[in-house]
């Protein structure tokens, strides 16, 4: 079920994008919409068309006035997308949901800090980890332009929740390998999602301070591994507080 959870909800944020670049594709240019209706009757004059869309269930009508509203987007069309779009919907809720109750499932072995120099993991988290967390966000960057001009508002939605998955993925990886020890792997599934989480959110937030929404901008590549690195560095400094709770444990067993 863990290795299904992953599947699931990648297949199902790929499955979402998918879907909302058919959904724009069918429907008329977000950009000249009046003109793609105007078009539909081998015209190229658009004064006076409105244009009325639905994403969900799909549609897309043209209003030429005068009573004159003609559908953009064939009936069998939006049903077919509609019944796509419910079906990937479940999967994708499916995977959210597997994924969310590994958060609660069992932590498996503790791993020591045995023969680990934790002085030279955590540089190696604070510095290669950053690194690699604003390469991820570099990425993110270019695919976000891409989600919202070709899946308008729900491929931004899409994007967000895709963002989020990848970016927690990418903190649990980390974690794994340059994260504190002693720790599980769901101690190491719990801190990388926090980070991947807190890592989002700034960029969000500072990217809607700046006025600069929906579109990230390259410079949240950098300020991205710089929160990475201050979340990184918080849960370390950490350690020390559970190792002398373990002390204390210890003593008043004995």
């Amino acid at each position: 079920m863990k290795r299904w959870a992953g599947i699931l909800l990648t297949a199902g944020l790929l499955l979402a994008m998918a879907w909302t670049v058919a959904v724009t594709t069918s429907m008329p240019g977000w950009w000249e919409p009046s003109e793609d209706c105007a078009r539909q009757l081998g015209s190229d004059n658009s004064a006076g068309v409105t244009v009325h869309t639905s994403w969900f269930p799909p549609s897309a009508t043209c209003d030429y006035g005068g009573g004159d509203v003609r559908a953009y987007m064939s009936p069998t069309r939006s049903l077919v997308l509609s019944v796509l779009g419910v079906l990937i919907l479940i999967v994708l809720l499916t995977g959210i949901i597997q994924t969310v109750r590994r958060f609660t499932g069992d932590p498996g072995p503790s791993r020591t800090a045995n023969g680990v120099d934790l002085g030279k993991r955590r540089m190696g988290q604070l510095t290669f980890g950053a690194l690699d967390m604003a390469v991820a966000v570099a990425v993110l960057t270019g695919l976000n332009a891409f989600a919202i001009v070709l899946g308008g508002i729900p491929g931004g939605l899409v994007f967000a929740v895709t963002a989020v998955a990848g970016l927690s993925a990418l903190g649990v990886v980390l974690d794994r390998h340059l994260g504190p020890l002693p720790g599980t792997a769901l101690d190491s599934r719990r801190r990388g999602t926090v980070a991947g989480l807190i890592v989002f959110g700034v960029i969000f937030a500072a990217t809607a301070v700046s006025g600069q929404l929906p579109f990230f901008r390259l410079w949240a590549a950098p300020l991205g591994a710089v929160a990475y690195a201050v979340v990184a560095a918080v849960q370390w400094s950490r350690l020390p507080l559970h190792k002398e709770g373990h002390r204390t444990a210890e003593r008043l067993a004995g």
